[in-house]
């Protein structure tokens, strides 16, 4: 049976990085308020030349050097991302063209702060159905120019930055199952409203958000995705070793690991020095738990991620 595994993980974050105490100078807000509800320190900034698909060029590059991947032997892209370069061609095709990549399929998945678990699963479908050998699966966000910086509601929460993984055929389980689901019922919860008619911004070009309603439904659904995963595969809550979640909100992170019972420890946190990046949050958080030697081979490794539309997800893997 092909299975496909993680070879590689790289990620990048913007120079420019904006601190709460900033924030104290633009929005009526603090740096303790921010703090003791969300969990942020700072967030990056991208710069005013920077693209969705610059952010995920450089993380790419990492992932790649990182498992000794070349540019011929990726024959398939996918990008995960809420804030692409242009509404058409795809984030993942103009990234195809950075990398100096031809003829592989290249294609953007749009399931916001689910978007990578999304991507991933679509990518290890790919492979274990023989369709490819080996995928570059990115998360990219620039949220910084979605947001209404008059807001505090909404501005204090996002930061900019990209996560990736390379992915390849394994003989052995490396993912071992994903998870996903949505409801669209709940649309109009956390959206972005606004969209381009005749040449003119029609509607909110800027995020809107019921923040408990979002804080509710997130704890319950992502407390769900992780019994789903360990019953679909006859594991035990305690056989995970880590858990990385969508890195939205600390408040939701505790809730969900207490609701669990999995110690804070086997957590992967990133949202104290990056925000919440949406679809790059996860690949992020992974890059840098892989990178400090915490993820060792063999232990399970639990990604899920909660986003707007409602979608919601889980991907486990044997590392």
């Amino acid at each position: 049976m092909m299975y496909s595994k993680i070879i590689g993980t790289g990620g990048y974050l913007p120079e420019k990085i904006l601190t709460n105490h900033d924030l104290e100078n633009m929005v009526d807000t603090s740096d303790s308020w921010i703090r003791s509800r969300t969990g942020i320190e700072q967030r990056h900034i991208a710069a005013d030349n920077e693209l969705a698909s610059d952010l995920a060029l450089k993380a790419s590059h990492e992932a790649m050097k990182a498992a000794d991947v070349s540019t011929d032997e990726i024959n398939l892209i996918i990008v995960a991302t809420t804030t692409p370069d242009m509404i058409f061609p795809s984030t993942a095709c103009i990234l195809q063209n950075k990398l100096g990549i031809k003829n592989c399929p290249a294609f953007d998945v749009q399931a916001v702060c689910s978007g990578f678990i999304y991507a991933l699963a679509t990518a290890d479908m790919f492979i274990r159905a023989g369709r490819c050998r080996t995928a570059l699966v990115v998360g990219t966000e620039i949220y910084s120019r979605i947001l209404d910086w008059d807001d505090r509601g909404t501005c204090v929460l996002f930061g900019d930055g990209a996560g990736a993984v390379l992915i390849t055929q394994s003989n052995q389980p490396g993912i071992i199952s994903s998870h996903l689901h949505s409801d669209g019922s709940h649309a109009n919860t956390l959206a972005l409203s606004g969209n381009i008619c005749n040449g003119k911004i029609q509607g909110n070009p800027y995020i809107t958000m019921e923040g408990n309603t979002v804080f509710k439904f997130a704890v319950k659904v992502m407390e769900e995705i992780v019994h789903e995963a360990v019953a679909e595969n006859n594991l035990q809550i305690s056989d995970i070793s880590w858990l990385i979640p969508h890195q939205a909100n600390i408040r939701i992170i505790q809730s969900t690991a207490k609701k669990l019972g999995i110690p804070m420890e086997k957590v992967v946190t990133t949202i104290n020095k990056h925000g919440n990046t949406s679809a790059a949050s996860i690949p992020l958080a992974l890059d840098i738990a892989s990178r400090d030697g915490r993820i060792k081979s063999g232990q399970y490794v639990l990604l899920e991620g909660v986003g707007s539309g409602f979608t919601w997800g889980a991907v486990l893997i044997r590392w």
